[in-house]
């Protein structure tokens, strides 16, 4: 598990853009159980996270059409609630970062690592928007 002295500050770019901090298992069920659209961020501490995951992140925040939820957990440190997150995007398999966004709780879209590491920013938010486009109002 990584220090929490390394972890908030990552965490905070994503909470003061608004997205909730999901840190148990039931907090992770209640989210992905809302109606409309919700974007889940698997955060963490790599640089691909850092250098194009959140950046990206929040570029496509700037769209017209977009969630109508942002939550988050962070890989390697929200333990629990990481492991319930990622039963949602099966059949997947864990990476993080990663984005996973469901309508109605169900998953329409996902961008593994592989589509983060070595992309720019830009390239992950201009991936986002087009999933907003197609599934968002």
């Amino acid at each position: 598990m990584y220090p929490e002295t390394l972890v908030i500050p990552m965490k905070s770019e994503l909470t003061e853009a608004g997205f909730i901090d999901l840190t148990t298992p039931v907090a992770v069920d209640n989210a992905i159980k809302q109606p409309g659209t919700t974007l889940l961020v698997f955060n963490s501490v790599c640089g691909c996270s850092a250098g194009a995951a959140r950046p990206g992140l929040l570029m496509s925040l700037g769209s017209t059409k977009k969630p109508d939820h942002f939550v988050t957990v962070f890989a390697g440190f929200d333990v629990e609630a990481t492991a319930q997150a990622r039963k949602y995007t099966l059949p997947y398999p864990p990476s993080s970062p990663s984005m996973a966004l469901f309508k109605d709780g169900k998953l329409v879209y996902f961008i593994e690592r592989h589509r983060i590491e070595g992309h720019s920013a830009n390239m992950v938010a201009e991936n986002l928007r087009a999933a907003y486009e197609e599934y968002c109002s």
